[in-house]
């Protein structure tokens, strides 16, 4: 009997990987154009570039495809962002703006309008219910660390770690507004309003 060594296993975890990638991808792009009722398994395979079957070899069920697709692609963005913390402002006003900017950014993009139907999906089928808030708590939890992160915020000091928190709940409700229509001209003033209000949070 024959069996595969280490070096020849390796071309075949990276093809594995590699698909597995993709699949990720094509699950949030689908999420985010075509909702939950459109994306189905052998829609995403196909995007994908993939048989059904590679698929379901990856993910036993659509909801562990799903949600392990939005949890890759936050991840993969939140680590994206911190990535390019050495190139904020050093400090103040500016690194505060352009801190929540960037926050914003992440809730305006497919990532979050896949997220959503999501959300919205989860609403009336207790079993993706379950998925869904645990994801969404892991994904708070990272995100608000980051947040924390690249403001240099001091959470012992009193109110600061519920602003940081309204600072990310801000971000969710300006990508909900911008949803059906491009809010960008006046998401631009709040979020410049916003930051002086955090910033002299964090400074206090």
């Amino acid at each position: 009997m024959t069996t595969s060594t280490p070096a020849a296993r390796a071309p075949q975890q990276d093809r594995s990987r590699a698909t597995r990638r993709r699949l990720l991808e094509a699950a949030v792009e689908c999420l985010a154009e075509v909702g939950w009722n459109g994306s189905t398994v052998a829609v995403v395979a196909e995007r994908a570039g993939v048989t059904r079957g590679a698929a379901q070899h990856h993910f036993r069920t659509r909801e562990d495809l799903f949600t392990a697709a939005v949890e890759h692609v936050a991840a993969e963005r939140l680590a994206a962002v911190l990535a390019h913390v050495q190139e904020l402002p050093p400090s103040g006003p500016e690194r505060t703006e352009a801190v929540v900017e960037m926050i914003v950014r992440l809730y305006t993009g497919p990532l979050f309008r896949a997220a959503l139907h999501l959300w919205v999906a989860a609403a009336t089928e207790q079993p993706l219910r379950e998925r869904i808030v645990s994801l969404e708590n892991h994904v708070g939890r990272e995100a608000h660390r980051a947040a924390v992160e690249c403001l240099g915020a001091d959470e012992s000091a009193t109110g600061v770690r519920e602003t940081v928190q309204a600072t990310l709940d801000l971000a969710r409700g300006l990508g909900l507004a911008n949803l059906l229509t491009d809010d960008g001209p006046r998401r631009v003033g709040i979020v410049r309003q916003w930051s002086r209000l955090l910033d002299a949070a964090l400074a206090g």
